[in-house]
């Protein structure tokens, strides 16, 4: 999956951001890479693959959906060239429908992802793609219902995935095989935003399924 030299890139909404200090931009920054599944990913890539000179960036931003990404993919995916792509998104496309009266669709979902893939596969032909399962727990004021909500969009991600030939993170899966071991609030504690624990069973699922791609 790796080479010398790579560039590797995260995007995604505030999973992802989890509190970068956005005003550094360099590569490798522990600062700049965020305080979950991020920070542990890119360190242990950094610290297995030390030889290869890696590159490692973060550029989520929380709240974002994915016509967000789209809007500012010019200067954080396009500019940097990424080797290796990694996205997160999903989950505020529908929850922000929910909660603060958005008023996107899941086909508009599945049209924008599908554009911006395409738009970013003519531009970096040869980057390798890794795509992330938007997920939802049942703690704080998440439902079921609201976890079923999401299925639909857990079901386009993984359909864009298969187009494009992703790397696919099944996270829904991970989480919900994890509450064999602590309930759902141990995990994330108001069922969007992952825990300490939480991002480490992130970042292993990354690593897990990125290094047997």
């Amino acid at each position: 999956m790796f080479k010398a030299n790579d560039t590797v890139l995260f995007q995604g909404d505030s999973i992802t951001d989890a509190n970068r200090r956005k005003g550094r931009k360099g590569p490798n920054d522990p600062a700049a890479l965020g305080q979950g599944y991020v920070f542990h990913a890119s360190a242990n890539l950094l610290h297995h693959h030390a030889g290869l000179g890696l590159s490692v960036y973060n550029r989520g931003i929380s709240g974002d959906k994915v016509y967000q990404l789209a809007d500012r993919w010019p200067k954080d995916c396009l500019k940097i060239k990424p080797d290796v792509l990694s996205i997160l998104v999903g989950v505020n496309d529908y929850c922000h429908i929910h909660r603060h009266g958005f008023g996107g669709t899941i086909q508009e979902y599945e049209r924008d992802y599908d554009t911006l893939l395409e738009r970013t596969g003519i531009l970096l032909p040869e980057v390798k793609l890794v795509i992330g399962e938007p997920f939802l727990l049942e703690a704080g004021d998440i439902t079921d219902v609201h976890v079923e909500g999401l299925a639909a969009y857990r079901e386009v991600a993984r359909k864009i995935a298969d187009k494009f030939k992703a790397v696919w993170i099944p996270y829904q899966q991970v989480f919900n095989d994890a509450l064999k071991d602590a309930p759902a609030e141990y995990w994330a504690l108001d069922g969007v935003h992952p825990t300490v624990a939480g991002h480490m069973l992130m970042a292993e699922a990354w690593l897990d399924n990125v290094s047997g791609a």
